[in-house]
């Protein structure tokens, strides 16, 4: 059978339950087990003879078996498989006096036990790694890894006395010294799982190596270890098929399988790249890192496989940029609406908003699609950017779609924009609103601009435009087909449509009939748009708030809905070090808004011990003088009810990602449900290893109660919101909270993205230790929006000085984003700051960390750029070509952003 990287395990493997386990890693193909990597070389292991060994430190020997008896367990049932072996000439090499040990191994399996007992035959030469212990006052080994040694091999004369000879038996190596030097080099540690060693993992991808490079058998899977009933006993007591060790190691690590596996795995990287990098030739890389001679052959291999992916991910994207320009898009070189929106704005621009306006009016006057990331701090004005997008898009005769995250987010937008369209009628006609007095980028000064430009007759018009969120959504028929023409019947120049999933049907069938008529609108739109009845065939723009909160898929269905390839702008506001957004996001032009509009005050923020209870005391008393002054506090819970095991966020917008730190202060990504769940799960006493747990994460409904009975709070009216509740809660519970009528909103993480009320001056978050830099970040952008003074309270249960203190301390010491973005990435690594679709895992990238390996990525960059330039169709590299194409199918997510 001819072994290539595409041919399946389950074709080469006998082993079902195996298959179906490295199945359950991801690992399906030959190709799919090499590049299943270690995530760590373990230690070499010490050659010690037996007098010199160490309690629980494992070491190495080899021995000859005295005697071996197998037992059976009438009580457990099974077998105890006891053999006695002696190191006496190993121990003459160490100049000690050789001693005795026993090994014992326990299985169900008498096919096992079989196996064993032909390979620990008295007289049987063997050398064996393990950790040695004591019973009954002699050293044992428990299930250690033993090789067998052809006879013949002793170093004394060249053999040991009492060897058995058995023709039949395969043995794991020729010599002594090679089994020695085999067994204690040092070990790939591979993630495993409850269904699959990471030795039985290591073991299949050697036998993988060996198959391609022609020196080894088919894969018996777990023969060696639980003698499957698919293997056959031969007549001598072995198994057929066995081989369950490597091949000899001499021929292993020399020249036989390097250049078999190099004729059966070729060489992706260009041989000028290789060269000049000092890089592996990939087989022998792949063999260094499954097999690996020492920790530094282990390093060096590795190096050789990132800068591979570096260079496959790099040469792809480039290739992306290039091959967008091929594409056909709607110019869109109209700007006399654009030009007239931005002269009724009732505030200036700052410089980086007109410049950043400016470079996209020129993309989307290109005959080929804009792709374009605006990345900006929160409140730095990218809404207004997107709008003047849109109105150039609209402007020149053709559609834009603005996709948000949320419900709550989508409405809120539509609000604001179709405020900011009704100021360009105030202009126009002469009324303005008292320019001078708004506040810049305000929307609650833009909707009230937006009133008083509104019809004075069209009461239903002005109730939508004061009341977003309270009066679009959940509503008749009649009256949302009102809400939905308001923006029409205001604006005199471009509709403002609203599609949410949780529109009446009605209503949602007149704004999808609005959208697939082809005229001039501005959609905003939740995962609305992303569903099959969403047709815009005059689509020009979309753009993207929060893209990290939205599946590449869904992002693409709305670039390949028609024949003409819309232009693309993807805003975020999480922080992304430049270095990483460069790389990342490589097939994209980059836009930075660093300036925050005139007028804003820094936020002061705080850290908070729960168990100081004065100072708690205090904090609620502060939060209860700014409701006297006419302002409002957030509270921010991570889980939605303590009582309920099941409870999470379930906002299917995305909201409900919450980032958790667990008990070892690892960073993990996870819903609510699961972070409730860990800690619901946690015990209330210390465990097993002595270190305390944590306490349960506090829930809405918990902190509701607790801060409604506090005297501070006497006569305050609470709120809570979460991903939980309907669309016509959410639009009354925030509709209540900007009123004033309730104060305080007790909310998940649902109001982390784009939730903007300008009285809003406190923000309380629980729990704080727990979440992750950008994500906090993120939240204390939802204060301090209105010009006031604003305060931020991160409550916190982790002991002082310990590595939640020190991130919760850079929250505390710096409001620009780029720094915590940078600290977040050190703490928590690239894939979570960049959001789930982003991470390593899920991008093909198995090695390549886009900051950590920054400098890596750059040169990989620099050169596959000289190397397209010389070649754009890769035409000399037929490898690389297919790599790349390989890359590129599968991680649609790398090249459209991970």
């Amino acid at each position: 059978m001819s072994i290539t990287l595409n041919t399946t395990m389950s074709s080469i493997m006998t082993n079902k339950r195996r298959v179906g386990a490295l199945k359950s890693l991801g690992v399906v193909t030959v190709g799919d087990a090499l590049t299943y990597y270690p995530f760590r070389v373990a230690d070499p292991v010490p050659l010690r003879a037996l007098r010199e060994a160490r309690i629980g430190e494992r070491m190495a020997f080899s021995a000859s078996v005295r005697g071996m008896r197998v037992v059976p367990m009438n009580v457990r049932r099974g077998y105890r498989l006891e053999a006695v072996v002696d190191d006496g000439d190993f121990a003459v090499s160490r100049h000690v006096a050789g001693a005795a040990a026993r090994l014992v191994f326990f299985s169900y399996k008498k096919q096992y036990v079989d196996w064993l007992s032909m390979r620990l035959r008295s007289g049987a030469i063997v050398v064996i790694a393990g950790e040695p212990s004591e019973f009954n006052g002699q050293l044992q080994f428990t299930h250690p890894e033993i090789m067998t040694v052809a006879p013949g091999s002793g170093p004394a004369d060249g053999e040991y006395s009492g060897v058995v000879q058995m023709s039949a038996l395969k043995y794991d190596a020729d010599t002594v010294e090679a089994g020695l030097r085999r067994i204690s080099r040092p070990r790939p540690v591979y993630h495993a799982s409850s269904r699959i060693s990471s030795e039985h993992i290591h073991e299949s991808i050697v036998q993988c190596i060996e198959l391609l490079a022609g020196t080894g058998q088919d894969l018996p899977g777990d023969a060696a270890t639980e003698a499957p009933q698919t293997m056959k006993p031969m007549e001598d007591g072995g198994i057929s098929g066995a081989g369950t060790a490597p091949a000899d190691a001499e021929s292993r690590s020399g020249n036989a399988v390097a250049v078999g596996l190099a004729r059966a795995i070729p060489d992706v990287l260009p041989e000028s790249v290789r060269e000049s990098n000092h890089l592996l030739h990939r087989a022998e890389a792949f063999l260094a890192i499954h097999d690996p001679l020492s920790t530094a052959d282990f390093k060096r291999a590795i190096g050789t496989m990132r800068y591979e992916e570096a260079f496959v991910s790099q040469t792809a994207l480039l290739q992306s940029r290039s091959n967008v320009r091929k594409d056909a898009a709607l110019p869109c070189a109209g700007v006399a609406l654009r030009d007239r929106f931005i002269e009724s704005l009732p505030f200036p621009l700052t410089g980086g908003q007109r410049e950043v306006i400016d470079d996209i009016g020129v993309d989307m006057a290109r005959e080929y699609p804009m792709q374009r990331l605006l990345q900006g701090e929160v409140g730095s004005g990218k809404t207004v950017v997107a709008v003047a997008a849109m109105l150039q898009a609209a402007g020149s005769g053709h559609q834009a779609v603005l996709v948000a995250p949320t419900q709550v987010l989508a409405e809120q937008h539509h609000a604001t924009i179709s405020a900011m369209l009704c100021a360009i009628d105030s202009v126009e006609t002469g009324d303005d609103p008292s320019r001078d007095a708004l506040s810049p980028n305000d929307p609650a000064d833009l909707i009230k601009a937006a009133e008083s430009a509104a019809d004075d007759g069209d009461a239903k018009g002005r109730a939508a435009v004061k009341h977003p969120v309270k009066h679009s959504g959940a509503r008749s028929g009649k009256q949302d087909g009102a809400a939905h023409a308001q923006s029409d019947a205001n604006t005199r120049h471009v509709p403002v449509i609203l599609l949410t999933g949780g529109m009446k049907l009605a209503a949602r069938r007149r704004a999808l009939a609005l959208a697939a008529s082809g005229d001039p609108c501005i959609i905003v739109a939740t995962h609305a748009a992303f569903s099959k009845t969403f047709q815009a065939p005059n689509l020009a723009l979309v753009v993207i708030d929060e893209q990290h909160r939205f599946g590449v898929e869904q992002r693409e269905s709305l670039r390949t809905k028609n024949d003409v390839v819309p232009h693309l702008l993807v805003m975020t506001a999480t922080p992304i070090p430049r270095t990483a957004a460069m790389t990342w996001f490589g097939d994209l032009d980059i836009s930075w808004l660093t300036e925050l509009p005139g007028g804003r005050k820094p936020i002061r923020t705080f850290i908070v011990p729960e168990d100081d209870g004065r100072m708690m005391g205090s904090m609620f008393a502060h939060i209860r003088g700014r409701i006297d002054a006419g302002e409002r506090a957030y509270v921010v819970c991570p889980r939605i009810d303590a009582d309920d095991e099941s409870d999470g966020d379930d906002d299917t917008s995305g909201a409900s990602q919450i980032g958790v730190y667990d008990d070892s202060d690892t960073y993990r990504r996870e819903s609510a449900t699961a972070a409730a769940n860990t800690a619901d799960s946690a015990p209330s006493q210390e465990d097993g290893d002595g270190a305390p747990s944590r306490p349960p994460l506090h829930s809405v409904a918990e902190i509701e109660r607790r801060l409604s009975s506090l005297p501070q709070f006497r006569g305050i009216r609470f709120a809570t919101l979460t991903g939980r509740d309907d669309d016509a809660t959410k639009q009354q519970v925030m509709a209540d909270f900007a009123d004033g009528a309730t104060p305080v909103l007790v909310a998940t993480t649902v109001i982390e993205v784009g939730v903007d009320v300008p009285q809003a001056s406190c923000i309380v978050i629980f729990d704080a230790d727990r979440y992750g830099l950008s994500q906090l970040h993120q939240l204390r952008g939802r204060v301090g929006r209105g010009g006031t003074d604003s305060w931020a309270f991160l409550i916190s249960r982790a002991e002082d000085g310990g590595p939640a203190q020190q991130r919760l301390q850079v929250i505390q010491g710096t409001l620009d984003g780029a720094q915590i973005a940078q600290a977040d990435l050190e703490f928590r690594g690239a894939g979570d700051v960049l959001g789930d679709a982003q991470s390593g895992g899920k991008s093909g990238l198995k090695l390549l960390r886009v900051v950590k390996d920054a400098k890596i990525i750059a040169d990989a960059r620099e050169r596959a750029g000289r190397l397209l330039a010389d070649d754009p169709d890769l035409s000399g590299e037929v490898e690389l070509a297919g790599a790349v194409l390989d890359f590129t199918r599968g991680n649609e997510t790398f090249l459209t952003s991970s």
